[in-house]
């Protein structure tokens, strides 16, 4: 992933609006993904927001992330002195917590108003919704669906300004770009989607192989690499096409489809 530079021009001018919309709120909420809390934190964002305004970050996808490895973040982050929220979006647990989290960190009369950042697919937008209880803010599995900002009123006391899920211009840590595009915060057409895939049974075979022969029903080999990997999984699903070729690309759309779904189980990619 160190080659893939994504960063197409709406994401340079999402980075401009940011700068310009902090005067107009009180704190920002940093939505990142719990099953990678370092990979899908934007490092440009501390320097757009540099000590202008009191920051939340936002775990979400909670409940899909392995939960003894949340507890080691969240030691983590109490020990830093960062503020943050754990939550599951879709489920809605823990979005309660955010107007009292905001409240701690800048309290004022009259209403509140707070700006929504994080990178592509964190699940910005259902955060939104489901504070609200009505889908106001697009939302999708896709990244990329947010393009402009708008407000969100939450009640007479909190409004939301959403914005568009931005990257930064060059992944230099190939690890971090691979943990990106696993979780679908790249977009899948500008990736190889089954070398993606044999990366990503790499990483589970190493970390959650038990996961691995829970779903798909087949002994893992220790020694065969990513490739092999795939071939055997599409060969045990029976996806087979003319002349006996086993379907490798449709094997690999699904387990990163099963993956971000949380159909593999609780899986966290990184520990602090």
């Amino acid at each position: 992933m160190a080659e893939v530079q994504w960063f197409p021009g709406h994401m340079k001018k999402a980075e401009r609006m940011m700068q310009e919309s902090l005067r107009l709120v009180d704190v920002v909420c940093e939505v990142a993904d719990a099953r990678i809390p370092y990979s899908s934190r934007n490092p440009d964002l501390d320097g757009i927001i540099a000590g202008r305004k009191p920051r939340l970050l936002i775990l979400n996808r909670a409940d899909q992330a392995d939960p003894n490895v949340t507890t080691l973040w969240r030691e983590h982050y109490k020990s830093l002195g960062v503020p943050f929220l754990e939550c599951d979006a879709r489920s809605g647990r823990g979005v309660k917590g955010l107007t009292p989290a905001l409240r701690a960190l800048r309290d004022k009369q009259g209403t509140l108003r707070a700006m929504v950042v994080g990178v592509p697919n964190v699940g910005k937008s259902t955060f939104i919704n489901k504070v609200t209880g009505r889908k106001l803010a697009a939302a999708s599995d896709r990244p990329g669906v947010t393009r402009g900002k708008q407000w969100i009123t939450v009640d007479a006391k909190l409004e939301l300004l959403d914005t568009p899920g931005i990257l930064w211009p060059k992944f230099d840590d190939p690890v971090v770009g691979d943990r990106l595009a696993f979780t679908g915060a790249v977009k899948d057409d500008i990736l190889d989607r089954e070398d993606l895939a044999a990366k990503l049974l790499m990483t589970l075979r190493d970390s959650y192989p038990d996961r691995l022969t829970e779903r798909y029903r087949l002994d893992l080999d220790p020694d065969a690499q990513g490739w092999e990997l795939l071939e055997s999984f599409a060969r045990k699903r029976g996806f087979l096409m003319a002349r006996g070729e086993v379907d490798t690309e449709r094997m690999a759309t699904i387990l990163l489809d099963e993956f971000r779904g949380g159909k593999l189980g609780r899986i966290s990619l990184e520990k602090p």
